[in-house]
C-alpha cells in the first residue's frame, strides 16, 4: 500500500493567460514556476496542447517546452500532451528529438488523442483529415519507430529523433489509451484533473492488462491532481474560486482569461453548477496544509499512483508558488 511519500510530484501546466497580463508574462511565469517546482524537487513539469482558447498560451507545444528545459537545469519537460490527430507523427518526432537532443534525459513526450480544440480548429490544424479510431494506435507505433535506431532497410528516418529514444507517455481520460499504454507496455497518465469519472476504471484496466516492454517492465500511472493550497482551508477556498470561475466557463461554453478570486462565488451558484463543478474536481485537493495531507492521503490509498501531476489555478503567481510549497512540504513531512 503505497504512502505519499512513495509517490513523485509533478506539475502540469496549461500556462493560463490572467486577466490583465498579456502571453508574454503568462510565459515567464510559466518558466519561474518550473524553475521553483525544480528546486522543490519536482520529477517533471508538462504543458499541454489547446487551441483557440483566449486563456491558454500553450498551444505551440514543443516550442514551449524548448524554452522550458532551457530555463532549468535537472527537471523532466515534456508535453501533457501532444494531441496526435493535429499532427504528422514525423513533425512530432523531429521536434522532440530536436529537443532531446538538445536537453539529453530531460524530454518527455505525452500524446493524447482528443484534439485538444473545438472543430473548426481542428479543421484548420489538419485541413479535412478525418481521424478515425485506428489511426491513434498505428500512428503511435509509427511513433516509437521513428524515435528508435533505425532499422537496416527502412526509408523513412527521422532527423533529428532516430535513436532518441524519447520517452512515450500515453494520456487519456477514458479507457482506450489505458487499454493501448497496457497493450504496448508504456507508461499511462490520467487525466483526472479534469476528467476524473473514469480514473478507477481506467487503472484497473491498465495494471490488468499491462504487458511488460523493452521501455517499462511494471504499469507506472500519473493522475491529475487540481491542488490549492494556503495556511488554512478558508483562504484556499477562496483562492479556488479562480479554478471555479475557469470551470465555469468551461461547462457553459464562455472560456476566456484566468480571472482573481471571488468571495463567495460557489454561493452564488445554482445547485446544479455548484455539482458540475464538484464533479469536474473530484480529485483536486484544496484546503490548508492539514487537509492538503489527508486528501493526497486518500488519493494515494484509493490510487496507488505512482505520481501525482499537480494543476494549480492560483490567479497571484506568488500564491501559487506558496500552494506547491505547501504541498512539496506535505509531501516531505515525516
Amino acid at each position: 500500500m503505497k504512502s505519499i511519500k512513495d509517490i513523485k510530484l509533478s506539475m502540469l501546466d496549461l500556462v493560463a493567460v490572467r486577466e490583465g497580463m498579456g502571453v508574454g508574462e503568462s510565459i515567464r511565469i510559466a518558466l519561474m514556476t518550473a524553475q521553483h517546482v525544480e528546486k522543490l524537487g519536482f520529477a517533471r513539469y508538462w504543458v499541454a496542447e489547446h487551441h483557440n482558447m483566449p486563456g491558454i498560451a500553450s498551444s505551440a507545444t514543443a516550442v514551449l517546452v524548448g524554452h522550458l528545459a532551457g530555463g532549468t537545469h535537472s527537471i523532466r519537460v515534456g508535453s501533457g500532451g501532444i494531441m496526435l490527430p493535429n499532427h504528422a507523427p514525423l513533425v512530432v518526432a523531429e521536434a522532440f528529438g530536436t529537443l532531446a537532443e538538445l536537453y539529453p534525459g530531460r524530454i518527455d513526450l505525452g500524446l493524447g488523442r482528443a484534439p485538444g480544440t473545438d472543430q473548426l480548429t481542428m479543421r484548420a490544424l489538419r485541413r479535412d483529415r478525418v481521424e478515425t479510431e485506428e489511426d491513434f494506435p498505428r500512428e503511435v507505433a509509427e511513433l516509437q519507430q521513428l524515435l528508435a535506431a533505425p532499422t537496416p532497410g527502412q526509408r523513412l528516418i527521422a532527423m533529428p529523433g532516430a535513436g532518441t529514444e524519447v520517452p512515450i507517455w500515453l494520456l487519456g481520460s477514458s479507457l482506450f489509451s489505458a487499454q493501448l499504454a497496457a497493450e504496448r507496455g508504456l507508461p499511462y497518465a490520467f487525466a483526472s484533473h479534469f476528467a476524473p469519472r473514469l480514473l478507477l476504471a481506467a487503472l484497473d484496466l491498465y495494471r490488468r492488462n499491462f504487458k511488460p516492454s523493452a521501455k517499462l517492465d511494471k504499469p507506472y500511472v500519473v493522475i491529475g491532481v487540481p491542488l490549492i493550497a494556503a495556511p488554512d482551508d478558508a483562504e484556499a477556498d477562496y483562492l479556488a474560486s479562480s479554478t471555479y470561475q475557469r470551470i465555469l466557463g468551461i461547462l457553459t461554453g464562455r472560456r476566456g482569461r484566468l480571472q482573481p478570486p471571488v468571495d463567495g462565488f460557489l454561493e452564488r451558484l445554482h445547485v446544479q453548477e455548484r455539482a458540475a463543478i464538484a464533479d469536474f474536481l473530484a480529485a483536486a485537493v484544496i484546503g490548508g496544509p492539514e487537509t492538503i495531507a489527508k486528501g493526497f492521503a486518500q488519493l494515494a490509498e484509493v490510487t496507488q499512483a505512482d505520481e501525482f501531476m499537480l494543476v494549480s489555478d492560483v490567479f497571484d503567481p506568488a500564491l501559487r508558488l506558496r500552494s506547491l510549497d505547501i504541498a512539496a512540504a506535505v509531501h516531505a513531512a515525516p
